[in-house]
């Protein structure tokens, strides 16, 4: 995640406990190098997960990410309102919200 700004709480944690934000960006890392799943598509997947359980960092977080591996605005939205019959119109309108959040900045 080093080329996006880092949420504050994240960066706390991290500063009070080094070992613990290592485990968890090397658990991450590890994860997406398992498989034949793509650094794009898995910053999507993620997304979705982030979308399902109403994260709204890490939902900003994975789409920062899956735009810095090469996805578009049209993936990521498209990628979003798959997710409507699963999770739902309105944690799906959620998500799209924070998604703008992040693709307005750019």
């Amino acid at each position: 995640m080093a080329k996006s700004k880092l949420p504050a709480v994240y960066t706390g944690i991290r500063k009070r406990y080094p070992e613990l934000g290592d485990a968890i960006e090397n658990l991450g890392r590890t994860a997406r190098t398992l498989g034949p799943v793509d650094e794009k598509t898995s910053h999507l997947v993620q997304r979705a997960a982030a979308a399902a359980i109403r994260s709204e960092g890490a939902v900003h977080s994975h789409v920062k990410r899956a735009l810095e591996a090469g996805a578009t605005e049209d993936e990521v939205y498209h990628s979003i309102i798959l997710l409507t019959s699963t999770i739902g119109f309105p944690a799906v309108s959620a998500a799209a919200s924070w998604a703008d959040d992040i693709i307005r900045k750019k």
